[in-house]
């Protein structure tokens, strides 16, 4: 028969060592955040697989038998040997950087703004930023969580959703009225359109949504992140169109505006992916906790910049 038949189940002897050093059922239930009862019974168990008792009891305390006495600096080793081996094997993974793979639009609009908000509650928590622009790059080191935009169908992922998007037109204050001007959807079609490649919905779903002339969608200038097409739109030169989730701050700081009052609803957004086959950083958990909370909307307005 294999010796591991005879080794008794961990919660009995994590019940038994706790008990030993207190002395007491209650207070090793206090540590172990059990109750009372469930930790007695639990060393009650272990006694009675090993057809010993373990300790005297008291009105007031425990008393540790020959045989409790004789026990315990063997299980008390056999714990230190399992958390020698524990930090052999996978301490390393503490000690390393926790990494988070972004899209390059979100990581400078709406986490890098944020990431304070982190280091302050997380002084001691190193971390690493490597931003992509494309969700299918292979050639960047992997990474413990991945924040993607898409519509949350990642397989080999748990996807949860940080965003709600809508779709956004955005120019410089200075466009709506120049010359020419941009007072209606009509003269849309005299200023250049700023487009962002990769994505599903863009000018055409907006202008169709509007009810907008779609005379020349096509055409304007191309940009692969979100952040050219702001910057090209900020100088006066184009109108683009934003995610909501990219253009608040912009917004906010009245370096873009909404020339029109309407904003398109989509499907996609921002995700926070966790791996399903790997072990992640210690830390990852904390970090998807506190982004998760972060862009709660009843709690991300009060987190912009300013």
């Amino acid at each position: 028969m294999s010796t591991r038949h005879h080794i008794p189940p961990l919660p009995w002897l994590r019940a038994f060592e706790a008990s030993a050093r207190h002395l007491s059922f209650t207070h090793a239930a206090n540590e172990l955040g059990l109750s009372q009862t469930a930790v007695s019974k639990q060393v009650k168990n272990l006694e009675q697989h090993l057809r010993e008792s373990l300790f005297e009891r008291r009105p007031r305390s425990l008393i540790l038998t020959k045989a409790g006495a004789t026990y315990i600096p063997k299980v008390r080793d056999a714990f230190d040997r399992l958390a020698a081996g524990t930090e052999e094997v996978f301490g390393h993974r503490r000690s390393e950087l926790l990494t988070i793979r972004v899209s390059v639009g979100f990581s400078a609009y709406c986490l890098g703004p944020r990431l304070k908000h982190f280091r302050e509650a997380n002084p001691n928590i190193d971390f690493r930023i490597i931003s992509v622009v494309w969700n299918d790059e292979t050639d960047v080191q992997d990474a413990d969580l991945e924040i993607r935009y898409g519509s949350g169908d990642w397989p080999q992922f748990v996807a949860e959703r940080l965003t709600s998007e809508e779709l956004i037109p955005l120019c410089h204050p200075d466009l709506v009225s120049g010359n020419p001007p941009l007072n209606s959807l009509a003269d849309i079609r005299h200023h250049t359109l700023l487009h962002v490649n990769g994505y599903e919905d863009g000018w055409a779903s907006w202008l169709k949504t509007a009810g907008a002339d779609q005379a020349g969608v096509g055409q304007g200038i191309q940009f692969d992140t979100s952040i050219l097409a702001f910057e090209m739109a900020a100088t006066g030169c184009g109108i683009a169109l934003g995610r909501s989730s990219l253009a608040a701050q912009a917004l906010s700081e009245g370096r873009l505006i909404e020339p029109f009052d309407i904003r398109v609803p989509i499907n996609e957004g921002f995700f926070i992916l966790s791996p399903i086959d790997k072990v992640i950083h210690p830390d990852a958990k904390l970090f998807r906790s506190w982004i998760m909370d972060l862009f709660n909307p009843d709690n991300i307005e009060s987190t912009l910049p300013g």
